[in-house]
């Protein structure tokens, strides 16, 4: 008698801005979501995807502001695709301390899926950038939950789990217990290697749970 085993893939949604004008004309949210995405695709068994939210400015504004080319091997993700995911992590760089407008108005475009909760109960992470220490290091992900609670998707936090690299005094190092961060400075900035690997980190460790979830019955 033969046995067939099924194998279910856990879909990671991993969605960020690329260039939205001035919050992130550098591509510090890119570096850093593009660690996260390794990090989600080292779990067994995990297929992660990297999308980016409309751009809400016009190309003419753009244009006068010198924004650079995005990369064209990341799609723009509709709402109603946010129903194929497992889970998700979003990463944005702030403005003024909470997340910038492209990704409220992506939010603001799924009244239909709060409206059936067609997105409750999945795990979601929050990753970013800020200028400096003052920018929202803590606080944008603070005012990120609150979209997240509206749908009753699952904030993910770090808490404490990526060890000594939490407690580092000796160099500046973004992020906290709510999820990867990194600096921008004035935009010369680069993610740091412990950065980095707390991004990688958090993908991973989202990655894991939201397989875990998908597992259980």
């Amino acid at each position: 008698m033969t046995t067939t085993t099924t194998t279910t893939t856990t879909k990671v949604y991993i969605m960020l801005i690329f260039y939205p004008s001035y919050y992130s004309l550098y591509g510090h949210v890119v570096t850093m979501a593009r660690e996260i995405h390794r990090g989600a695709n080292s779990v067994q068994g995990v297929e992660a995807t990297l999308w980016q939210v409309p751009e809400t400015l016009s190309e003419e504004v753009l244009e006068k502001m010198k924004a650079p080319p995005k990369e064209n091997d990341v799609a723009v993700i509709k709402t109603q695709q946010l129903v194929e995911a497992d889970a998700f992590i979003f990463g944005f760089p702030s403005r003024f301390g909470m997340m910038p407008a492209q990704f409220m108005a992506f939010f603001d475009d799924t009244h239909d899926l709060w409206g059936s909760q067609s997105l409750a109960g999945k795990p979601a992470g929050i990753f970013w950038s800020t200028g400096f220490h003052g920018g929202g290091q803590e606080n944008t992900a603070l005012t990120a939950i609150t979209q997240l609670a509206h749908h009753g998707i699952i904030f993910v936090p770090l808490g404490y789990t990526f060890g000594e690299g939490m407690l580092e005094m000796d160099e500046v190092k973004g992020g906290s217990s709510y999820g990867a961060g990194t600096y921008a400075g004035h935009g010369s900035r680069e993610p740091t290697e412990l950065e980095l690997q707390q991004a990688f980190y958090q993908g991973k460790y989202v990655a894991g749970i939201a397989k875990k979830l998908k597992a259980q019955p």
